[in-house]
């Protein structure tokens, strides 16, 4: 029988018993290396690449063509010597080691510690690709995670099990929205709360904000933080969100905590991703990125979900950089085909200093009424945000009629939502650090709208005697 029609299992005791070491590296192009002569080699497949100095490196099977295995080295390639460098392939796909134990904990981009704290005691070791969730036993997310920012939890609240994205730009503050996120983030049930920080391709001085923030507000010991710099192998880069998510599931599935999965950015995910196409010298598909880029970032984002019967969730909020500042770019289009809607900052609002620079009336989150039920919260939530948005678009058109006319040619209602466009801004939207309850939120929600005409309030009029601050005098208005 030959390797090539050799059974499973009979090739895997085989190569046990005879472990073989490689010395025919053919050809390095920037994070991988060609590997000739091989036998009964699996996609996917670890592998151990043996320096010259005795040092050992990290990779993993890309492709196997015949006789030919394509592997990916996940600390470089600088220093590949292709006469006197071993390979070793290692018979088991990458897996991490997870552990309750690794809340508080700064790990590298393939789960290794880098905080000089004692190595990590393993409960399981898992497969970084996960186990996709069966459609059948798929829970319809439910409830809501609070993260204290206005304009999200009110507008775009975020929903236990979804994926929702933030769409940033070059310069605009993602990173400080994000660090303000990660402090505040909480579920108001009183179960366990955990949030797993991705942070890919970042730069030293963005990884010290987060470190500085972090143990300063002591939210460092609820997060699992993987840091993967600017300067770290490409190829990390690819690895960080996978695992990440594998100890978020972990976490959320056999702990039964609710767990917050921040990913940043997303965008340098997809440049590693368009790196190592080109090295493969693959066929580009928009913008030079590969084709199979959808179905990859897929796989990242549709590891958010809840399981029947399993009390903990995965949420995702993963934050991307447009280029341009083009929403029509392939990694934001792609990734609001796959995920339940986006937030999306303006640079215009952070050009007048508005913090968090969140631009309201392109934001959605499709699974916000399943978050915000009777028992969830303020039952008026979904009328007011309603109402909110109304009046901040009209706000906004009123604005451009303005530029044309002059503010002297509106009548009063015009000028009362002109005024309501400028406070839902500085209230509503710019809260700056301050951490608010979705009650608080909606208080002043209701305070703006005491500015409008009482007959413009439509969208709440059942809940008028309840919460407007001039109750009385709205009933007689109305």
């Amino acid at each position: 029988m030959t390797p090539a029609t050799m059974a499973p299992a009979e090739e895997v005791k085989k190569r046990s018993l005879v472990s073989t070491d490689y010395r025919t590296i053919s050809y390095v192009t920037g994070p991988l290396i060609f590997v000739e002569n091989v036998q009964g080699i699996a996609y996917n497949e670890m592998v151990a690449i043996r320096m010259p100095d005795d040092t050992v490196r990290s990779g993993q099977v890309l492709e196997v063509s015949g006789q030919t295995a394509v592997i990916q080295v996940f600390e470089g390639t600088q220093g590949i010597d292709v006469d006197a460098t071993e390979v070793r392939f290692l018979e088991e796909v990458a897996k991490v080691d997870v552990s309750s134990e690794l809340l508080g904990r700064v790990l590298n981009g393939t789960g290794r510690p880098i905080d000089g704290g004692s190595p990590i005691l393993p409960e399981a070791r898992l497969d970084i690709t996960g186990a996709p969730i069966n459609p059948y036993t798929r829970e319809k997310p439910a409830d809501y995670i609070e993260t204290g920012i206005s304009a999200i939890d009110a507008l775009t609240t975020l929903v236990r099990g979804q994926k929702l994205p933030i769409f940033s730009g070059s310069g605009l503050p993602a990173n400080e929205l994000a660090a303000q996120i990660i402090r505040q983030a909480r579920v108001k049930s009183g179960e366990e709360f955990a949030i797993v920080f991705g942070a890919m391709g970042i730069t030293h001085r963005e990884a010290a904000y987060f470190m500085n923030q972090f143990e300063t507000t002591g939210a460092l010991e609820r997060v699992v933080f993987f840091l993967n710099l600017a300067d770290d192998p490409t190829v990390e880069r690819l690895l960080t969100p996978k695992v990440a998510l594998t100890v978020a599931e972990y976490l959320a599935f056999e702990k039964d905590m609710q767990v917050l999965v921040v990913l940043s950015d997303m965008t340098n995910y997809c440049e590693a991703l368009r790196e190592v196409s080109t090295a493969r010298e693959e066929v580009p598909g928009r913008r030079g990125y590969p084709g199979y880029m959808y179905t990859d970032l897929s796989m990242i984002y549709e590891r958010a979900g809840r399981i029947k019967g399993r009390k903990g969730s995965v949420t995702q909020l993963p934050i991307l950089t447009m280029p341009d500042d083009d929403i029509t770019h392939p990694i934001p289009d792609l990734t609001g085909y796959i995920t339940e809607g986006q937030v999306v900052l303006s640079r215009q609002l952070h050009r007048r200093a508005v913090f968090p620079p969140i631009d309201v009336l392109p934001c959605l989150s499709r699974l916000m009424n399943l978050g915000i039920g009777e028992g969830k919260t303020r039952e008026d939530h979904r009328e007011v945000a309603n109402q909110l948005y109304a009046g901040y678009a009209q706000g906004r058109d009123l604005r451009k009629l303005v530029a044309i006319v002059g503010e002297e040619a509106l009548s009063d209602n015009d000028r009362a939502y002109l005024r309501f466009a400028d406070e839902f801004e500085k209230r509503i939207v710019g809260q700056g650090d301050e951490d608010r309850t979705i009650e608080e939120t909606l208080s002043i929600g209701w305070e703006l709208m005491a500015g409008l005409p009482m007959s413009e309030l439509k969208r709440v009029r059942k809940f008028i005697d309840t919460y407007h601050p001039n109750a009385g005098e709205a009933s007689e208005d109305l």
